[in-house]
């Protein structure tokens, strides 16, 4: 059984940063690219950033270019969402997710439906 448990949402003031993790278990994590994506109230879930398999290339949202990152410890099967300048908008609940296919490059991987197993999400709120 695959497992993502997520961590490391919170309170945080705007220009704030903060690291989420997700552990991942049950499946050969070494082998998968990882994806975040998030969710504010009343809105569609959207695509944050990937990272391949190896952790040698990621693509993100243009909403988040330049203040997020990703990186990965494929030792420790856990994905590192950074999060950077924090803004108001980047308010959500932030969900990681498994890439369906092994070995995939970043590339055209922005949809939930690249995805087969997804993480319970972390609530994160930027507020002064």
């Amino acid at each position: 059984q695959v497992q993502l448990i997520e961590s490391g949402g919170g309170l945080v003031q705007p220009g704030a940063s903060l690291r989420l993790s997700c552990a991942v278990s049950g499946r050969s994590f070494s082998r998968y690219a990882m994806g975040w994506f998030r969710q504010a109230p009343a809105r569609e879930r959207e695509f944050v950033g990937v990272i391949d398999y190896n952790g040698e290339s990621a693509e993100f949202a243009d909403s988040v270019k330049g203040r997020f990152s990703l990186s990965r410890d494929n030792a420790r099967s856990t994905v590192y969402l950074h999060m950077n300048n924090l803004k108001p908008e980047d308010a959500a609940v932030y969900f990681c997710a498994v890439a369906r296919w092994p070995l995939t490059s970043v590339r055209n991987m922005d949809a939930s439906s690249s995805y087969d197993y997804w993480g319970q999400g972390t609530q994160v709120t930027v507020s002064s």
